[in-house]
């Protein structure tokens, strides 16, 4: 962890990516989410999959971060949704589906400045709908992370409806913030 997080309490158990966020899977990344190419998830799936198989993560079940309903119109499918559910088919774990929602609608992470920023931009912005998490260790799937905000959002979220621990992974980390 960076020193800032050691002095922060934290929410997420913690977090995983088995990339960094440049070069073919920066390009990968891209054109799952903003060029509309959902065939690539299932080789994403996999890569995500590989990586649990050789580091494993404590978890019943996964969840992946949602979109706001507005975005989620706006591009038809959620990458994070796809990554999850293609990971499951591997792993043969359960995906937790439309218990995690966005209530609060935001610039994209990717146009906030700082981390501080950031957190700001997500705080209070993920509300766990129901009790399926409760009890459960949650995988939260994400395409990237940044900060770490966003994850730290929704595992605030996951764990005021008693989810026991939540680990997040993504599939890249974007180092440079």
């Amino acid at each position: 962890m960076c020193p800032d997080c050691w002095q922060r309490p934290t929410k997420i158990d913690g977090v995983r990516s088995p990339f960094r966020f440049d070069g073919a899977v920066r390009k990968s990344i891209h054109e799952l989410k903003y060029r509309n190419l959902k065939a690539i998830s299932p080789c994403l799936g996999e890569l995500l999959a590989d990586y649990l198989n050789e580091n494993p993560l404590p978890g019943e079940a996964l969840v992946s971060v949602p979109l706001h309903p507005r975005r989620l119109r706006e591009r038809g499918y959620n990458q994070s949704g796809l990554l999850a559910r293609e990971l499951g088919k591997h792993i043969d774990l359960p995906v937790i589906e439309d218990c995690l929602i966005r209530v609060k609608q935001a610039q994209p992470q990717v146009r906030a400045g700082d981390v501080e920023e950031r957190r700001r931009n997500v705080a209070d912005a993920f509300v766990c709908r129901d009790e399926r998490v409760s009890g459960k260790q949650i995988i939260l799937i994400d395409d990237v992370c940044t900060s770490g905000a966003t994850l730290e959002s929704c595992a605030a979220a996951l764990k005021d409806k008693n989810a026991s621990s939540v680990w997040g992974l993504t599939l890249a980390r974007d180092i440079r913030n």
